[in-house]
């Protein structure tokens, strides 16, 4: 049977890390990728304690860096094959758009975004020549719902459903699969960084920051454990079908879309902002 090779980026901690450890349990040799390799050692410990350290290679990659994917390619040639690819390298800006910079936005959507093309592209020659793939890009529920204080983030994660709902279409002929897994409220991600939200006493969105940060502390206890999305990532990756372009996956992320789905955008905006208002006294 022909060993399959799973690459993940961003693999350094949470959903990232999980998936490597996941797809190594479900057979997979996994390159794990990440910018600073020094912070490799829980990787790896995890894999000694799960028996798969044989299963995965830690490589150093900068998705941002043109000279680091150049060295990135030449790894490629050396696998028997790159079977599934993980685009799960990702960082979240913070703020109110009025007051974060162009260049705030540049550093958004060049991880997020451009970082997940130019890994993308780096890998689907190997593919085509395999006559197969998949990728499997890691997006968020802010990918489909906006919300106050995550104009960066949000912006770059819609810039990648867009992308990816093209680049299947694209690759659908060659027998490369792309799919987008799009979690709510896990315990790795933007919610749970306080250096990404921050109030400024002297910003006039100050009252309107701190609403918002309450209401994200109020829900913590709702966070899902990341194992969740892992599993679900080596699930996509191993199954004999082909895999669907979306799965939602998180408390209430499936509601939520309803709601968009069906009431007018301005009853929408009224519910949130009405609910941060009551709870919090927005003015």
């Amino acid at each position: 049977m022909m060993e399959k090779t799973a690459i993940v980026t961003g693999a350094s901690t949470g959903f990232g890390m999980l998936s490597v450890i996941e797809l190594a349990l479900n057979g997979f040799s996994v390159m794990a990728t990440m910018r600073d390799l020094n912070k490799a050692e829980a990787l790896l410990t995890m894999a000694k304690e799960k028996s798969v350290a044989d299963f995965i290679r830690v490589k150093e990659l900068d998705v941002t860096s043109s000279e680091s994917i150049d060295k990135f390619k030449n790894v490629l040639f050396a696998l028997s094959s790159v079977d599934v690819l993980v685009n799960n390298a990702g960082v979240a800006v913070g703020g109110f758009s009025e007051e974060l910079s162009l260049e705030d936005y540049r550093k958004q959507f060049e991880t997020n975004f451009f970082g997940v093309i130019a890994v993308t592209n780096a890998v689907l020659p190997f593919m085509r020549a395999n006559g197969r793939g998949r990728i499997i890009n890691i997006s968020s529920i802010s990918g489909r719902f906006g919300f106050p204080g995550l104009s960066a983030y949000s912006a770059s994660k819609h810039a990648l459903e867009g992308y990816s709902e093209s680049l299947r279409l694209e690759l659908k002929p060659f027998k490369i699969d792309v799919s987008l897994i799009e979690p709510g409220s896990y315990q790795t991600n933007i919610w749970t960084s306080v250096d990404a939200l921050a109030v400024n006493p002297d910003s006039p969105y100050a009252s309107y920051m701190k609403s918002i940060l309450k209401e994200i502390e109020s829900g913590k206890e709702d966070y899902g454990n990341p194992i969740e999305v892992a599993k679900l990532v080596a699930q996509v990756a191993s199954q004999p079908k082909s895999p669907k372009l979306r799965y939602l996956i998180g408390k209430s992320v499936k509601s939520n879309l309803f709601l968009k789905s069906i009431l007018p955008w301005e009853n929408l905006e009224a519910f949130i902002i009405k609910k941060l208002s009551d709870k919090h006294h927005l003015k």
